[in-house]
């Protein structure tokens, strides 16, 4: 069976509902012992707005007059001549408001308070202003000498206040029922079957309860499809294309955000048990916590979208690494401010976590010794400008482009497309060649030329490619070699060293691409054939000529004088006799 969202939030708010509150028990067992503790040193002077019976009923008094004439700090001085000692921290401050309320309503329908009927005394038994039968309203002496309204008394307020319900107010109008919390002025207003307690809570809470929950859940549907619209129309209007990639759902936690911050306020407002407001109260905080911290990621990564965006269109490659980073250092101080609005949410005592990391601080120190050399080792990344992202680089075995810089690795695409993740502390100690810093990427190979290729053609060929170079846009102009190097055993072997001066490895091969294809043009246009490993066989003659039209030499002194006379010919023909060329000078380039 299949259930819907706002039932399976029902549910699990009920669940919630009924779980033990054992953690928390202990604290509050704890804070119960506080005030009654021995002091381990000398004792702070008594406030005199609680040195006896009459100065804390008069602060009281005067505190809750106070907020009635609009001055709602003043909450904070009623609270202090209460006894909450045995309230959990976590509820203290919203069940403390709601027990000053009562105790208020109940001074008011029990009888007028003259002051100075009151003792100041500031030693001796409980003073009670009034005794009902099911408990008293009496003022007490706590350890540290402050008279505050006790425990039995702060917790009876509310069965007291039950029994007085149908009583008139001895002092004050139907004006002052505005000030009080809605839950009082509910009860009074409802059928007695609606009070019926059933488990923890009275029937109207928990009708109270099921249409709290439906409250938010609506809020949370109806402001996730209209922040969901909103966002498709923006995408669609946006002149940045970079945002059109976004998912529509991104600002979602803000619904979440709103259904929790609806259950927030609405739980204070019914008034319920401490058990049941501790739980839900804590489990709220935290959804309303969660989803605050999810919604701020939600905004970083807009952020970091257009901060890939600029880094992208500048020639920079510095901040193609650096703001990467941006989002997950924003993501990382959110998470520690999220860290810390729960835990004062909750009344944590950050200051004794943080004593507690102080002690383990030396094993979470060699815990943690790779994630510090990961750190320094992306520090020393950035800062050595050992590479930047869109990098062919060379790591030990791994070669590739660098695809992202993080704190703890560095991701590099293969060239066959796989991803290896190096970590940064690698790059301490590791050599990095880094190809994509080179200012020349270079082309060294052999063209093959047939054997029966005349002189004079090869001349024209590597004059040719020496031309080529000298027109293409994106070759080095001030050193490159074109030059007949070597007699191999099938091919006359014409030495090609360039270099060509691109931004990245594509533009490399796009260029790469032209050149060669003009050289094959070029030859083919001079008649230039490339060979391939070939056997010839050749028949002897037995005429008087060689197959160049020379006569024989009979003796080794002719034929030694023929080839020196062969040879200064050829040289007096192509250079002269003599002459000594200077050695090969480019052209300077700007």
């Amino acid at each position: 069976m299949k259930f819907s969202p706002a039932l399976r939030r029902l549910f699990c708010l009920l669940i919630l509902l009924s779980l033990p509150i054992a953690p928390f028990a202990q604290e509050s067992s704890a804070e119960q012992s506080a005030p009654t503790a021995a002091p381990l040193t000398e004792k702070a002077p008594v406030p005199s707005a609680l040195a006896s019976p009459r100065a804390t009923m008069a602060s009281f008094l005067h505190a809750m007059n106070d907020i009635k004439r609009g001055d709602p700090e003043r909450i904070g001085d009623a609270l202090s001549t209460l006894d909450l000692s045995a309230i959990n921290t976590i509820v203290r401050r919203e069940r403390g408001e709601d027990l000053a309320w009562t105790l208020l309503e109940v001074l008011d329908r029990t009888r007028i308070i003259v002051l100075e009927e009151i003792p100041e005394t500031t030693e001796g038994n409980p003073y009670v202003v009034a005794d009902y039968f099911i408990g008293k309203v009496s003022i007490s002496r706590v350890a540290d000498g402050r008279w505050l309204f006790d425990r039995e008394t702060v917790a009876k307020l509310p069965q007291i206040l039950d029994k007085l319900a149908k009583q008139r107010r001895l002092k004050g109008g139907e004006q002052d029922e505005v000030h009080l919390p809605l839950h009082i002025r509910m009860r009074e207003a409802i059928p007695e079957r609606l009070k019926r307690r059933v488990l923890l809570l009275e029937n109207w809470q928990w009708v109270g309860l099921f249409l709290l929950t439906l409250a938010g859940v609506v809020a949370d549907k109806l402001l996730s499809l209209l922040l969901r619209s909103l966002i498709r129309q923006w995408q669609r209007r946006t002149r940045h294309s970079e945002y059109r990639n976004l998912s529509d759902q991104i600002l979602r936690p803000l619904g979440l955000m709103a259904m929790a911050v609806i259950w927030w306020f609405g739980i204070n407002l019914l008034g319920l048990p401490e058990n049941a407001l501790l739980i839900l109260l804590v489990a709220v905080k935290f959804l309303a916590s969660i989803s605050g911290v999810w919604a701020a990621y939600r905004l970083v990564d807009l952020i970091g979208v257009r901060l890939i965006k600029y880094a992208a269109q500048t020639e920079n490659k510095l901040d193609d690494a650096l703001m990467p980073l941006i989002p997950r250092v924003l993501k990382v101080f959110i998470t520690v401010i999220g860290v810390v609005f729960i835990a004062d949410n909750l009344n944590m005592d950050v200051s004794s976590l943080l004593a507690g990391l102080g002690l383990g601080g030396l094993a979470f120190a060699l815990a943690a010794k790779d994630m510090v050399q990961n750190l320094f080792g992306s520090v020393t990344v950035l800062l050595d400008r050992t590479f930047t992202v869109g990098d062919w680089v060379i790591v030990g075995d791994v070669e590739g482009s660098v695809e992202q810089i993080g704190f703890r690795s560095t991701r590099i695409r293969t060239f066959y497309n796989s991803v290896v993740t190096v970590p940064n502390s690698k790059f301490i100690t590791a050599e990095v060649d880094n190809m994509g810093e080179r200012r020349y990427r270079r082309l060294s190979c052999k063209l093959s030329l047939t054997y029966d290729t005349p002189p004079e053609k090869i001349e024209a060929f590597c004059e040719g490619v020496r031309e080529l170079i000298r027109l293409h846009p994106y070759m080095r102009k001030d050193y490159y070699q074109v030059y007949l190097n070597e007699f191999a055993a099938s091919s006359l072997e014409v030495l090609l060293y360039v270099f060509w001066s691109t931004p990245e490895w594509n533009t490399e091969l796009r260029e790469r691409h032209r050149f060669l294809l003009d050289i094959l043009r070029l030859a083919k246009r001079l008649g230039v054939e490339f060979a391939f490993p070939t056997q010839t066989l050749y028949m002897r003659s037995e005429s008087g000529t060689d197959e160049s039209g020379v006569k024989r030499a009979f003796t080794a002194a002719d034929a030694e004088a023929q080839g020196r006379d062969l040879a200064r010919g050829i040289v007096d023909e192509h250079l002269g006799l003599g002459v000594k060329p200077p050695p090969v000078v480019f052209p300077r380039v700007d």
